[in-house]
């Protein structure tokens, strides 16, 4: 089930996380960005059909809200490729945080959105990108709340607690 689940994530695609993180932060005091250059996927599929993605994302505190800032770092078709051509950006996705992963997507493939990406990172972490851009104009990612990500939303938020507006990017590895 997705109904009622808060959106703990927004996500624009850019062409740079790190002049867009820098961005956002000065304008809207959002920070600081904790950015994963080429983030590692043992596995991704789009739209069913395996399709290497190398991306990297800026991860940061807007209030109560994470933004990311992701990047597609390689040619092909991808989930943001879908919404977006090559330089283009926007808002992408929203994201939730659901109990079970493949009964969150079969909720969603009833309301008539279909998988998009089927990723999984080094680790066994999984997430799925559903396509809700006909009804809704953005894609809605989907993951469990293993602790791995939890702790790490627990980090982005900690650290926006007297964010001063220095040092802005910090840089993380994801294995």
């Amino acid at each position: 089930m997705i109904g009622g689940l808060p959106i703990r994530q927004v996500a624009y695609f850019v062409e740079d996380v790190r002049a867009a993180a820098i961005a956002h932060a000065a304008t809207f005091g959002s920070g600081p960005y904790f950015v994963a250059d080429h983030i590692p996927l043992k596995r991704s599929l789009h739209r069913g059909v395996a399709a290497p993605l190398d991306h990297s994302s800026a991860y940061g505190q807007w209030n109560d809200l994470m933004i990311e800032f992701v990047q597609q770092n390689n040619p092909g078709s991808s989930a943001f490729r879908d919404m977006f051509a090559p330089e283009g950006e926007g808002f992408h996705h929203v994201a939730l945080i659901v109990d079970d992963l493949d009964t969150a997507r079969a909720a969603c493939e009833q309301a008539g959105f279909t998988n998009a990406l089927e990723a999984e990172m080094n680790d066994g972490f999984r997430f799925l990108m559903m396509d809700a851009v006909a009804r809704y104009g953005h894609m809605i990612e989907l993951y469990e709340g293993a602790p791995v990500l939890t702790g790490f939303y627990d980090v982005v938020r900690q650290a926006s607690v007297d964010f001063d507006g220095r040092d802005v990017i910090r840089a993380i590895t994801m294995t």
